[in-house]
């Protein structure tokens, strides 16, 4: 079956016209049909912003709407609080949105302001739970005793493929903040990889 192709393949994902070869099928229309299908009843989760990206929810069907669970505060600035794992709270989020299972998903709330214009306080951080990032990525982290968002990347002259690298740079995107220099083995954990932020800041006048 489709479901069962796209599963095997998730490492290495097949074409619309290597998955039209191989299930022999009349037209590549019919197997984007077939694959919104499995999109629709919650078994397939595919990145919006990359079709290749998907993820095949091999356990039971996902609802259209799955509940987040929501852990305090990350500061965006010199100070924050601890991720300590009790949830404070839980927001619905439509799981077509996220492009990656629901239960690897949580969300945190921003404060301070060293990661404007992008992120601003008040607003609620959608991450992927996951400890490896790739450089340049956002991250949700947890540094000297504090939880942080901020964009991680090598210091220049080293490269990301060598995955001994021990010192990496802790970035804001406001300029105002500057980098901070510490060792990804020894100060740092990383909690999550920002996947989107939602905001309810008031645009009027």
């Amino acid at each position: 079956t489709l479901l069962s192709l796209l599963q095997t393949n998730s490492d290495n994902p097949l074409t619309i016209r290597e998955l039209q070869d191989v299930l022999d099928v009349s037209s590549p229309s019919l197997v984007h049909h077939h694959i919104r299908q499995l999109e629709k009843k919650g078994y397939l989760r595919r990145s919006p912003s990359n079709p290749k990206d998907y993820h095949v929810i091999s356990d039971f069907p996902e609802k259209e709407v799955e509940y987040l669970n929501v852990y305090g505060v990350a500061h965006c600035g010199p100070s924050g609080s601890i991720l300590d794992g009790s949830p404070v709270d839980r927001l619905p989020i439509s799981t077509r949105i996220l492009g990656f299972p629901a239960k690897e998903g949580f969300i945190v709330k921003a404060k301070g302001d060293s990661m404007e214009p992008y992120i601003y306080e008040g607003d609620y951080i959608i991450a992927r739970v996951s400890s490896r990032f790739k450089n340049g990525d956002v991250i949700v982290c947890s540094h000297d005793g504090e939880v942080k968002i901020k964009k991680i990347k090598y210091p220049k002259n080293v490269n990301p493929k060598n995955t001994d690298n021990e010192m990496v740079l802790l970035i804001s995107h406001n300029q105002k903040y500057s980098p901070e220099v510490v060792s990804q083995k020894k100060e740092l954990q990383v909690v999550g990889i920002v996947t989107g932020v939602l905001s309810f800041r008031n645009f009027s006048k």
